[in-house]
């Protein structure tokens, strides 16, 4: 094979290889703020059946 042909593959297969990505991971200057502003409401329903109710209202030091 030829020179000029040799190099005619070489030089573009060089060329793609040295333009290869480069990746940088760099710390932020300013540090990460995370705002935690959240509102927890909860709420309790507790049903109890008649029965029961009635005889914690005729007996109510039974709690």
């Amino acid at each position: 094979m030829p020179i000029h042909r040799r190099l005619a593959i070489a030089v573009p297969l060089l060329a793609i290889g040295a333009c290869t990505p480069t990746v940088k991971v760099e710390a932020p200057d300013k540090p990460i703020v995370i705002n935690l502003n959240v509102k927890i409401e909860q709420e309790v329903r507790i049903r109890v059946d008649r029965d029961v109710d009635t005889v914690m209202k005729g007996n109510p030091a039974i709690f």
